[in-house]
C-alpha cells in the first residue's frame, strides 16, 4: 500500500541532505582561495551553460525511465563535483566541478517536484502541493542558511575537507533516495511496445506541443525564472561584498543566515494570500528584489543584508505560487520535462546575467 506521508517525508530528508553542507558558501570560499569576482562569474555562467545543454534531457530521463532513479542520478553527479573541487588547482578544474554540480542540479531540478505532484495526485490531495513547495523551500533556506553560517568554519578547515564531508551526505541521500516508491504517470504497457529513443522522442515532442498551445505557461516561467535569477545572483556577490564593506569575519555566516531567513518568510507569507491576483504577486516579489539590489550599494553592510532578506523574500514567494500553477496545469506523463523547461529559462537568463553581474558588483 502506498503511503504518502512515508514518501514526503523521505523526498524532504533528501532535500535536507542535499542542501546541507559546509560548502553553501562556495563563493566566500573561492573568494578566499584567490579567485575574482570574474572569474568566480564565468564558474557561475559555466553552471548555467551546462544546466542549458542538459536541463531538458535530464527532464525527459526522468519522465522516461523514472524519477528514482534520476534523483539518485543526480547525487552521484554532486559527488563527483565535489571530488574535481578537492583536487582543483585552476579554474578550469573549478569550472569542470561546477559543471557537475550543474548535472546534479538539472537531474533534481524538475524531477522531485514532478514525483512528489504525482505522488499526491496518486494519493488524492495534490491540492496540498503549494504547501509542499513551501516546506522544500523552507528547507532549502534553512539549510543553505546554516550552510552558509559555516562559512568561516569552512575557510579555516579548508575547501578540501569541507567538500569532502560532503561525499559522506551523498551516500546516505542515496540510500534513502533507493528507498522511495517509484510513481510512474504512464502505462507500463504502452511503454514496453515502444523503443527507448522513440520514448524520448515522443516526451520531448509532447511537451513542446504542450507548450506551444498554451503559451501563458511560458510567460509564468520567465517571471519566475527573472526574479529568481536577480536574487540568486545578488545573495551570491553578497557573500564577497560584505566582506568589502567590513563586516566581521565571524558576523558573515550570521549575516548570510539572515538573508536566507528571507526565503522562509516568503514561502510562508504566499500561503496566506491564496487569492492574491498573480499580476500583482509578480509586481510586489519583482519589487522587493530591485530594493535588494538597491541595498547592495549602500556603505553600510547591515542595509545591504536587509536588502538580501527582502530579494528572498520575493524570490520565495514567488516560486511558491508559480509552481504550485504549473504543476497543476502539466500533464503528468510530461511533468518532469516541462519542469526542466522552466529551468531551462532560468539558465538563460543567468548566462546573460552572471558575467554582467560579476562586472556590475565589480566596478560600479
Amino acid at each position: 500500500m502506498f503511503k504518502i506521508k512515508e514518501q514526503l517525508s523521505k523526498l524532504y530528508l533528501s532535500s535536507v541532505l542535499g542542501n546541507l553542507s559546509l560548502t553553501g558558501a562556495w563563493v566566500a570560499i573561492l573568494a578566499a582561495r584567490g579567485y575574482s569576482l570574474v572569474e568566480i562569474g564565468i564558474a557561475e555562467t559555466v553552471f548555467h551553460i551546462t544546466s542549458l545543454i542538459f536541463e531538458i534531457p535530464s527532464g525527459v530521463f526522468a519522465d522516461v525511465f523514472g524519477r528514482k532513479k534520476m534523483l539518485i542520478v543526480s547525487t552521484i553527479m554532486r559527488m563527483i563535483g565535489n571530488i574535481i573541487m578537492i583536487l582543483s588547482n585552476n579554474l578550469f578544474m573549478v569550472c569542470l566541478s561546477i559543471a557537475f554540480h550543474a548535472l546534479s542540479y538539472n537531474f533534481s531540478s524538475g524531477t522531485g517536484d514532478a514525483l512528489a505532484y504525482d505522488s499526491l495526485k496518486l494519493a488524492k490531495i495534490e491540492n496540498t502541493f503549494e504547501k509542499y513547495e513551501s516546506n522544500q523551500l523552507v528547507i532549502y533556506r534553512i539549510c543553505s542558511g546554516i550552510s552558509t553560517l559555516c562559512a568561516g568554519f569552512a575557510l579555516f578547515i579548508g575547501h578540501k575537507i569541507a567538500y569532502s564531508t560532503d561525499l559522506i551526505t551523498g551516500v546516505i541521500q542515496i540510500i534513502i533516495l533507493s528507498s522511495l516508491c517509484e510513481v510512474y504517470a504512464s502505462d507500463p504497457q504502452n511503454d514496453k511496445e515502444s523503443t527507448t529513443v522513440r520514448k524520448l522522442i515522443s516526451c520531448f515532442k509532447e511537451s513542446i506541443a504542450f507548450l506551444k498551445g498554451i503559451k501563458k505557461i511560458m510567460g509564468l516561467m520567465m517571471c519566475n525564472s527573472l526574479v529568481g535569477a536577480l536574487d540568486i545572483l545578488l545573495l551570491f556577490f553578497l557573500q564577497a561584498k560584505l566582506l568589502e564593506k567590513g563586516i566581521p569575519s565571524w558576523g558573515l555566516g550570521i549575516a548570510l543566515l539572515f538573508m536566507e531567513m528571507g526565503g522562509v518568510a516568503g514561502s510562508r507569507l504566499i500561503l496566506k494570500f491564496p487569492k492574491l491576483s498573480y499580476k500583482l504577486v509578480f509586481a510586489v516579489t519583482l519589487s522587493l528584489v530591485l530594493i535588494g539590489f538597491l541595498a547592495e550599494h549602500s556603505s553600510w553592510y547591515i542595509i545591504m543584508a536587509v536588502g538580501g532578506f527582502l530579494a528572498a523574500v520575493g524570490d520565495d514567494a514567488l516560486q511558491v505560487r508559480t509552481n504550485a500553477i504549473l504543476q497543476n496545469m502539466f500533464p503528468s506523463e510530461q511533468r518532469a520535462t516541462l519542469t526542466s523547461i522552466e529551468s531551462f529559462t532560468f539558465s538563460i537568463i543567468m548566462i546573460v546575467l552572471s558575467p554582467l553581474a560579476g562586472f556590475v558588483f565589480m566596478y560600479w
